[in-house]
């Protein structure tokens, strides 16, 4: 029996891990991978991480090293095609500048109404205006998290 502490819905976590896609386009790509550098911190129950990602951690000991496959709906959810939308030219004028150039991948912010950010990555530019994807970039993959838990407070 180990008296290492385990994590609970509202631990703060230190951890190196890595997120491979392990479906879809990219499928057996490294998303993000902490091993090499320094390690990473999370606060659960705060939405750093996708609920189901959250869920995989639950009950884990410091000092446990281990690999948990998710689904789609379990990581990010599903794609949603109503978040693929047009920004009129004059909005990605006011937002981005005059000038701005995009390249078809280009992740592009934006300010909310109510003063806060989201993201879209650029998709392409028509007579209506750019094309964004507002998804997360891992919508609708299967992920492989691998954990080496170092922390648990």
């Amino acid at each position: 029996m180990t008296n290492a502490p385990t994590v609970q819905a509202d631990s703060y976590l230190t951890l190196h891990y890595r997120i491979v896609v392990q479906s879809g386009p990219g499928a057996g790509s490294v998303f993000i991978d902490t091993f090499d550098g320094r390690p990473a911190t999370l606060q659960m129950g705060v939405g750093q991480w996708a609920p189901g990602m959250e869920q995989a951690m639950l009950g884990r000991t410091e000092g446990d090293c281990f690999s948990v496959e998710l689904s789609a709906e379990q990581a990010y959810g599903a794609r949603n095609p109503e978040l693929i939308q047009c920004v009129s030219h004059q909005m990605l004028a006011e937002h981005a500048g005059e000038d701005a150039e995009f390249e078809p991948g280009d992740m592009v912010s934006f300010t909310a109404p109510n003063g806060g950010q989201y993201s879209g990555v650029f998709k392409e530019m028509d007579a209506n205006g750019a094309i964004f994807d507002f998804n997360h970039p891992l919508a609708g993959r299967e992920l492989r998290l691998d954990i080496d838990l170092l922390g648990v407070i």
